[in-house]
C-alpha cells in the first residue's frame, strides 16, 4: 500500500543535499522534526519470500476487528470467506 502522505526525496545537483518535497503536493512540505520516507515500503500482501514477506492470504483473521488483525485490513481487499465451526470438548 502506498502512503501519499509520506515525503519522498528529490535529488539536485549537489549529490549530497536533498530537497525533500511532499508525494502529493496537496500536503504540506516536511518539517525539521518530520520522519521520511527515501524508499516505499514494501507491500505486506502478496507472498515475496526474497523480503521474508509470508503474505496474506489463508491466514484467519478478526471480523469483528478495526486493527490489523481485522478481515478488511488483512485481506486487502480481495473479499474474504467466513466459518463457523461448534467445537464439542469434554468437560473433567
Amino acid at each position: 500500500q502506498r502512503n501519499d502522505a509520506a515525503p519522498h526525496r528529490v535529488p539536485r545537483r549537489d549529490r549530497y543535499r536533498f530537497q525533500l518535497r511532499p508525494h502529493n503536493p496537496d500536503h504540506k512540505s516536511p518539517g525539521a522534526k518530520d520522519l521520511v520516507y527515501l524508499e516505499s515500503s514494501p507491500g505486506f500482501c502478496e507472498k515475496n519470500p526474497r523480503l521474508g514477506i509470508p503474505g496474506t492470504h489463508g491466514r484467519a483473521c478478526n471480523d469483528t476487528s478495526i486493527g490489523v488483525d481485522g478481515c478488511d485490513l488483512m485481506c486487502c481487499g480481495r473479499g474474504y470467506r467466513t466459518e463457523t465451526m461448534f467445537v464439542v470438548e469434554r468437560c473433567n
